[in-house]
C-alpha cells in the first residue's frame, strides 16, 4: 500500500499513519494506549504497530502509530534516521545523510 503524502516532521519521534491504513496492510497493534504530549500540551494515547517504512530508495523497520482522524500524517525523526536520511528543505526531499556512526 502507497501513502502518498506524509509531513515530514523532524521534531515528532514517531511516523503517524491513519488506522484505516495500517489496518488494511495487516498491522497490527503491538503497543496499546502509548501516551503522547501534543504540541498544545495536551496528552493523548495512541496505538503503535511495527512495520517496514520505504521511500524514494530509503528503507527501515519501525514503530508507527495508528493515527486518528484529525490527526496529522507525520514521517518522524526515528524513521529519518533509520533511513539514514536528512531533510533537504530546499529542494524538499531526503538524502543521504552519509556513513553511520559506529563506537
Amino acid at each position: 500500500m502507497t501513502i502518498k503524502q506524509l509531513v515530514v516532521d523532524t521534531g515528532s519521534e514517531f511516523t503517524w499513519v491513519p488506522r484505516d491504513d495500517l489496518t488494511r496492510i495487516g498491522v497490527t497493534v503491538k503497543k496499546k494506549d502509548v501516551p503522547f504530549a501534543m504540541a498544545n500540551g495536551v496528552t493523548i494515547t495512541r496505538d503503535i504497530g511495527y512495520v517496514i517504512v520505504k521511500t524514494n530508495g530509503f528503507e527501515t523497520v519501525d514503530e508507527v502509530v495508528f493515527a486518528q482522524p484529525g490527526d496529522m500524517k507525520l514521517l518522524g525523526s526515528r524513521t529519518l534516521e533509520g533511513f539514514g536520511a536528512v531533510v533537504d528543505a530546499r529542494k524538499k526531499r531526503l538524502v543521504a545523510a552519509g556513513p553511520q556512526l559506529a563506537a
